[in-house]
């Protein structure tokens, strides 16, 4: 028998090479598994895809056996691993990479190697740096092969000799990242006259062991966990192995799963849909049971009840018999969402999200692996949960860019639902108050079935939004962040002990530091972007590669005094809150507040107990927090996104502003919302002051056809990176070159040119980009041309990244 085995190799056409199958680990082997394979002079570790009786090489005696089988039980199942070719094909992704994206970060292999001298070669004829080498790995074997090399730097080929000729060898080891967790347990293995006999043997010295058996006799046990026996008795792990050698204790281990949620009680309340909401709900109902897998979009206004609709929705499906899968953008993964969804589901629910630990992460994923649990709920990674009977996957918030994964595989989370309803005949549901333009477009021509829920629950108005020009304020003498109608329903609310939400799309102190002297802009060393002040420890901080340094107190440039902070963020805007309103409240929340385990829910728990007047924070508070005393929301700036170079800034516009005023007036109070902005004129503004997405998306739909971008045109961002320019420019014209060649023309090819961020960790970065319909499939083409370029890519240091139908074009 032979398995063919997907492994990691540049090539993205590699779709397997094929291995024997020993007698001794056939019993085991099953498609889906991690294996090791030789591969040249190496062991790799690989993914089994497939499992067959013939080869199609010529010479089946030559090809290499299997070394190991990792898993007893397949992580990945068949569904999976089609998916993978899919996403490998689609994305142009190797197919290894794809595969590995599938599991979590703590099944990922991680490959150590070891060295130890060989007793069986003369070392007499070596020279006194090589015998020194082996020396030093005598002393210390094994020895990771690492280790040999940080301590001898410069050392390199001796070592690589030294291994080729024999003098060393080499062995490698394979550990999973991350391991389950185990409790040790110490079992009773004598009992009655037995045990009576023994003990009587045993020296009156032996007091502390005298003791321990005396707890087991005394309180009738048969085990007892380890570590709570070493702490209650004040006793030692040597006495208990002492009790193990001589035949009267045993161990035992045990798997434990470590739960993020233990010892949590959660509640929800049963709430009775309106009529809306019912007819939403039957429809959704007969599509699962008649397992269509039409896409459906609920576009519902915020506060309309999407979320008990989809409730609702996985009852059923559990009640079928069959799995669900939510997803929700990580910002909107509060503690609110899990607690709804853990009320009413209990331990069917499987909660995965960045904030848990990765031992936390992997033991939630095993529960669905294991069928222990029936719903996944979580952000975009959690499309992958490996459930076996999917009946329904529902992405909330589905216009939202965190669905778009940015690193190699650059898939979109809604592209794999509606791959994974249609090969499980499930239902998916893509609910919005602001849908993507595409999807609102896909649903208007039919490809989706279009829900709508234009009201919101038990007859409550949409806020009442104040646009303010800030074109006007400064003309008036008003110089503050806060325009005078802001100042005025902050002051209101504080009186009415209500509670405000303040959305700034920035953190940190100031956008940026310059000299008013020359003009000199402080900017990262390692990016071409400038540097922004965090004033709580006086950092400039980098907010792309990390790079850190301290508050200048003279312009690097002239050596100025004169060195001013401008623009407005988080941190800035809490100072000024301080100052104007003595005595108020506020609880930030941005990265920098929010970094350490456990902070989210945090802040969010003590502004629901009402220990804060006012919630000040960035993306991560705009959407999926509901609080019944807020009453205001207010834009600090609505205009930043707008001046970015991308042709989906007036779509984002709209829609954070849009989920942004949804905070207020969501119970009985009624809300208010404050949009501050420099540019009140332009049609995303105007139209989220009005809660008008259907003229919005007229409007954008006219702006995309003319600029044949998307959903007229398909697009794919192609990115070059180097850390020398000129190769970079040469690699780039080259590719876009050879791409020419292989494409119709009835594709447009834009670039390369220098990206928008033109360095970034001290890469340059170059992009070119190709529009066609999507009646041609480009992606064959593209693999082929980078195919063609891999020794410029081993040899030179050049990263090319593929991104379909791109989110951001910086």
């Amino acid at each position: 028998m032979f398995a063919t085995v997907v492994i990691d190799i540049p090539d993205l056409n590699h779709r397997g090479f094929d291995y024997l199958i020993p007698p001794a680990i056939a019993p085991t082997l099953a498609i889906g598994c991690r294996v090791l394979v030789p591969l040249g002079s190496r062991t790799t570790q690989g993914y089994v895809i497939d499992i067959k009786s013939s080869t199609e090489l010529a010479d089946d005696k030559q090809i290499k056996p299997l070394k190991e089988n990792l898993d007893l039980v397949p992580y990945l199942n068949n569904e999976l691993i089609e998916l993978a070719k899919w996403m490998s094909n689609t994305y142009a992704g190797s197919l290894f990479k794809v595969l590995q994206q599938l599991l979590p970060a703590g099944l990922k292999t991680k490959v150590q190697h070891y060295l130890s001298v060989s007793s069986n070669l003369d070392h007499q004829n070596l020279s006194p740096p090589e015998n020194q080498i082996l020396d030093y790995v005598v002393k210390k074997q094994p020895l990771l092969k690492t280790s040999l090399q940080k301590h001898f730097p410069n050392q390199e080929e001796l070592i690589s000799a030294l291994l080729k000729n024999g003098y060393l060898l080499i062995e490698d080891d394979f550990k999973d990242k991350e391991s389950r967790k185990k409790l040790t347990f110490v079992k009773l293995r004598l009992s009655g006259q037995e045990l009576l006999q023994e003990i009587a043997e045993l020296s009156k010295q032996a007091k502390k062991q005298l003791q321990i058996i005396d707890f087991f006799q005394s309180n009738k046990l048969k085990e007892y966990e380890l570590t709570t026996l070493i702490a209650e008795l004040k006793t030692t792990r040597s006495t208990v192995n002492e009790l193990v050698k001589k035949g009267f204790l045993s161990f035992a281990e045990t798997d434990i799963s470590r739960d993020p949620y233990k010892n949590r009680e959660f509640a929800d309340k049963q709430v009775e849909l309106n009529s809306l909401q019912q007819n939403v709900l039957a429809k959704l109902e007969r599509a699962i049971a008649e397992q269509n897998s039409q896409p459906f979009l609920l576009h519902g206004v915020t506060g309309s009840g999407k979320t008990e609709i989809y409730l609702n929705a996985i009852q059923y499906v559990l009640n079928q018999g069959s799995d669900s899968v939510l997803l929700v953008p990580e910002i909107s993964l509060t503690p609110q969402m899990v607690e709804r969804f853990k009320g009413r589901f209990g331990t069917n629910v499987a909660v995965l999200h960045s904030r848990l630990s990765p031992g936390e992460k992997l033991d939630e994923w095993r529960k669905i692996h294991l069928g222990q649990a029936k719903i996944a709920i979580g952000a975009r990674s959690a499309i992958f949960a490996p459930f076996r009977k999917l009946g329904l996957i529902i992405i909330d918030e589905e216009h939202e860019s965190s669905y778009k994964q940015e690193e190699h595989p650059k898939y979109h989370a809604r592209d794999i639902a509606i791959w994974r309803a249609k090969y499980n005949k499930a239902a998916a549901v893509f609910g919005s108050a602001t849908p993507a333009l595409e999807s609102y477009y896909q649903a208007k021509s039919g490809s989706y079935k279009l829900l709508e829920m234009p009201n919101r629950v038990m007859g409550r108005s949409m806020p009442a939004v104040h646009l303010i020009d800030m074109r006007e304020e400064l003309r008036s003498g008003n110089r503050s962040m806060f325009s005078r109608k802001l100042q005025s329903e902050l002051e209101s609310r504080l009186e009415k002990k209500e509670q405000v939400v303040l959305f700034l799309n920035r953190r940190g102190f100031s956008t940026f530091v310059m000299c008013r002297t020359c003009g000199y802009v402080i900017k990262c060393p390692h990016c071409e972007i400038s540097l922004t002040y965090h004033q709580t420890n006086k950092v400039l901080r980098c907010h792309y590669c990390g790079h850190a340094e301290n508050e200048p107190q003279l312009c690097p440039e002239c050596g100025s005094k004169h060195i001013r902070f401008f623009g407005t963020g988080t941190q800035r805007v809490e100072q000024e809150l301080a100052s104007r309103f003595p005595g108020i409240r506020v609880l930030r929340m941005d990265v920098d507040t929010t970094s350490k385990k456990g902070a989210h829910e945090k802040l969010l728990n003590s502004f629901k107990r009402e220990e804060a007047d006012i919630l000040l924070g960035t993306q991560m508070i705009a959407k999926g927090l509901d609080f019944p005393k807020v009453t205001l929301v207010g834009v600090i700036a609505a205009d930043t996104l707008l001046k970015l170079p991308d042709f989906r800034a007036a779509e984002r516009t709209f829609q954070l502003l849009t989920q942004v005023s949804g905070r207020a007036g969501r119970h009985n109070l009624a809300g208010d919302v404050v949009i501050q902005t420099y540019d009140p004129e332009h049609y995303s503004i105007q139209l989220a002051s009005e809660h008008d997405y259907l003229s919005f998306f007229s409007k954008e739909l006219e702006q995309r056809k003319l600029m044949s971008y998307p959903p007229f045109k398909s697009l794919v961002m192609i990115h070059f990176s180097h850390p020398e320019l000129t190769k970079l420019m040469r690699s780039s014209a080259s590719f876009v070159s050879e791409i020419k060649k292989l494409l119709t023309h009835d594709t447009e090819i834009i670039g390369p040119v220098a990206a928008p961020i033109s360095r970034i960790k001290d890469r340059y970065r170059f992009q070119c980009m190709i529009k066609y319909t999507d009646k041609v499939d480009i992606m064959p083409q593209i693999k082929q041309t980078i195919n063609y370029l891999q020794n410029e890519i081993r040899d030179r240091q050049l990263l090319i990244s593929v991104d379909v139908d791109p989110y951001t074009l910086m």
